[in-house]
């Protein structure tokens, strides 16, 4: 038996790590998880020791080390190659459960609807970055693009963060369009936190309890 791989998408301010932060405090007293089994948090980029490096330049604010669209692409391709084979493999075979803020889906809205790249090319990538691991369920929390710039007025953006509100247009509609086809469970995130909580509790719940 594989453990669960979970993973929450969406555009920046959505809420995403506050909502890991609150399903992993639950989840492992939900009575889903078998016993002896943990539960792993993560994140990308970032989620591996050499993730923690490459989230660096990917997401620095220099303008003089600013990567190309296809260098980024790859950057994010390396980082997710080294997460599944250091993190979310080793710990889904260990029947552990994973739970992920943004996996390979957030490439192809970000570098595919976003920056444009060809999505065969960002599709034919993962195929060979994500080596057969996909998560069992995906959350995207819907917020608006204008309704992530207000939420993040008083953060300093990384560089992602700073492409302006019709690059995370081009995202948002994206997302949308991966949610609808992926059949992804779509949660508006203008809702408190823990009726947006509850909901993903309630989904997790209804699709893994006959696993128990």
């Amino acid at each position: 038996m594989k453990g669960k791989f979970i993973v929450i998408e969406g555009i920046d301010g959505c809420g995403k790590t506050t909502q890991v932060d609150e399903i992993s405090r639950w989840l492992p007293s939900s009575g889903l998880m078998k016993t002896g089994s943990k539960l792993i948090t993560t994140r990308e980029p970032g989620g591996s020791l050499l993730g923690k490096k490459l989230r660096g330049l990917i997401l620095d604010n220099n303008e003089n080390n600013k990567p190309s669209s296809l260098a980024e692409l790859l950057l994010y391709s390396a980082d997710r190659a080294e997460h599944v084979s250091k993190v979310i493999t080793p710990a889904l075979n260990n029947n552990d459960w994973v739970i992920s803020d943004r996996f390979s889906d957030s490439t192809l809205a970000y570098q595919g609807y976003g920056r444009k790249i060809n999505l065969e090319i960002i599709k034919n990538l993962e195929s060979i970055v994500c080596q057969g691991e996909y998560p069992d369920l995906t959350f995207f929390l819907e917020i608006s693009p204008l309704e992530s710039i207000l939420r993040r007025k008083n953060e300093i953006p990384d560089r992602i963060e700073s492409e302006g509100i019709r690059f995370l247009e081009k995202v948002n509609q994206g997302f949308k369009l991966i949610a609808k086809q992926k059949n992804w469970k779509v949660i508006s995130a203008t809702q408190n936190i823990k009726t947006i909580s509850n909901e993903i509790k309630d989904t997790i719940l209804n699709n893994f309890s006959s696993d128990k």
